[in-house]
């Protein structure tokens, strides 16, 4: 299996602590937020290799940190600049499985988010449904839907439909960036842009998918925390206390 994270935003939010520095290298208590993610996956030994997909502007800076990691990394250039420019999420999906080649099991993860539980849990529930799979959260704030990809889930937690930034949410099932694609549904990746599936937030792939494959939906066994603007940053900092098992 390969674990893709996209680390190719350019986070004007945090600017300008952000400016000349990548989100996903911002330390969070003695780590950075990509390696609390690497460090805790790396432990239930399924990866072989870690795919950091950054964009030409933070791309030395993604290099120079893989160095000093014990984990089998490669990090690609995206070749975009700016904020304006950049491919969006499924792009950059499209842009490393055909760079790489890649023919396996994906792991797609958003490279800016802490978690306070381990993605062990959620590794383990796609090996064991053995298809495409998500997680999902519930959320009352409907303003806060209507900012994320919101998911109809069966009684068998089984995906309907799932549409990103809805103007009338049809659940408070919200799906974070957090993706297991089997190789077969990987695969359809280019079926499923020249489909028309959106391409800049990543949940919008699973939305296509779940039309045309069997997508599975775990409730996440924990929080995340969104390290969107400067003021989140120094909360988490200061309140984090790591993952739980």
């Amino acid at each position: 299996m390969k674990c893709l994270i996209l680390a190719a935003g350019y986070a004007t939010r945090l600017y300008p602590l952000t400016e000349k520095f990548p989100k996903p290298l911002l330390k969070i208590r003695e780590k950075t937020i990509i390696d609390w993610l690497i460090d805790d996956i790396d432990t239930l030994n399924v990866i072989d290799e870690y795919i950091i997909i950054s964009n030409h502007k933070y791309f030395d800076h993604f290099k120079s940190w893989a160095k000093d990691k014990k984990q089998n990394v490669t990090v690609l250039d995206d070749g975009t600049t700016s904020n304006e420019n950049r491919l969006g999420a499924v792009i950059d999906i499209k842009f490393a499985v055909d760079k790489l080649n890649i023919n396996d099991d994906l792991l797609v993860l958003a490279g800016d988010n802490v978690l306070d539980f381990s993605l062990k849990h959620f590794i383990k529930y796609a090996l064991d449904k053995n298809t495409s799979c998500v997680m999902r959260y519930y959320e009352e704030s409907t303003q806060r839907l209507k900012k994320s990809g919101v998911a109809q889930i069966d009684g068998n937690e089984k995906i309907i439909s799932l549409e990103e930034k809805p103007e009338s949410p049809k659940s408070n099932w919200c799906i974070p960036p957090f993706y297991y694609y089997k190789n077969e549904d990987i695969k359809k990746i280019n079926l499923a842009i020249a489909d028309g599936c959106k391409t800049d937030a990543p949940g919008s792939l699973v939305g296509w998918m779940c039309q045309n494959s069997d997508v599975y939906a775990l409730e996440m066994p924990g929080k995340r925390y969104d390290v969107g603007s400067l003021e989140s940053y120094e909360t988490i900092k200061n309140n984090y206390k790591g993952i739980k098992g």
